[in-house]
């Protein structure tokens, strides 16, 4: 039995993906970094990928012989989420996402796994659904754990802008710990701007300890808004 145990990030020439056999999984499969599989040529394989890989459909895996296999997601039972107009739907998508369900996102529509609870809770909700067989391929996660695609045309984009939000508001550190000499001088603050929004739960508490030697000069603040945050200035001017 040959051992799956690589999947390839680099981009194939077309003739070799096509004569790759095939290895069809539904997502929950997909999902599995070891599995005993068959391909669609009746060739019984195990898989061994790296804890956490989500296969894709047209992914390229690498079997211990050197020989390539081709995934194809496979069609599944699925609910197709459509609504009359977009507040809706963003509600409905809202309220999937507050249960952690894989949602694959499409222009004007959701779709999910089938399962009559959530069914009955999109339609209270005021969604339309709909049953279908389908391919089903949910979103990855946009703060991490994401595999890049080439024909994913849109989602490094994605990924680096959720990340570059995700960064700024989490990723640093807000305790500014400033030993100046004479002269000091922060400069022009005016475009500078702190917009966090509504944070819910979270708070953010800035303290700024500052020994500052003689002409200590903060510049100009008055345009700098720092909504959202506590901000504790204990300044020791000699």
């Amino acid at each position: 039995m040959r051992t799956i145990d690589k999947r390839i990030e680099a981009k194939l020439a077309a003739p070799l993906i096509k004569r790759a056999p095939t290895l069809t999984l539904p997502f929950d499969d997909r999902c599995k970094s070891r599995l005993a599989a068959t391909l669609d040529n009746g060739e019984e394989v195990a898989l061994v990928l790296p804890r956490g890989t989500v296969l894709r459909d047209g992914d390229m895996l690498v079997a211990d012989d050197g020989g390539l296999v081709r995934v194809i997601a496979a069609e599944q039972d699925v609910l197709v989420v459509h609504a009359h107009d977009a507040i809706t739907l963003t509600r409905a998508a809202y309220h999937l996402g507050n249960r952690h369900t894989p949602v694959e996102v499409a222009a004007g529509q959701l779709k999910l796994e089938a399962d009559p609870v959530l069914e009955d809770m999109l339609k209270r909700l005021g969604a339309h659904v709909d049953h279908a067989t389908a391919p089903f391929q949910p979103e990855t996660g946009a703060y991490g754990g994401g595999h890049k695609h080439g024909h994913d045309e849109t989602f490094v984009e994605d990924y680096a802008l959720a990340q570059k939000v995700f960064d700024e508001h989490h990723g640093h550190s807000h305790d500014h710990g400033h030993a100046h000499g004479a002269g000091h001088d922060h400069g022009d603050h005016s475009q500078c701007t702190h917009g966090h929004g509504d944070h819910g739960a979270h708070v953010h508490d800035h303290a700024h300890d500052h020994a500052h030697g003689k002409g200590h000069d903060h510049g100009d603040h008055s345009q700098c808004g720092h909504e959202g945050h506590d901000h504790d200035h204990g300044h020791a001017h000699r």
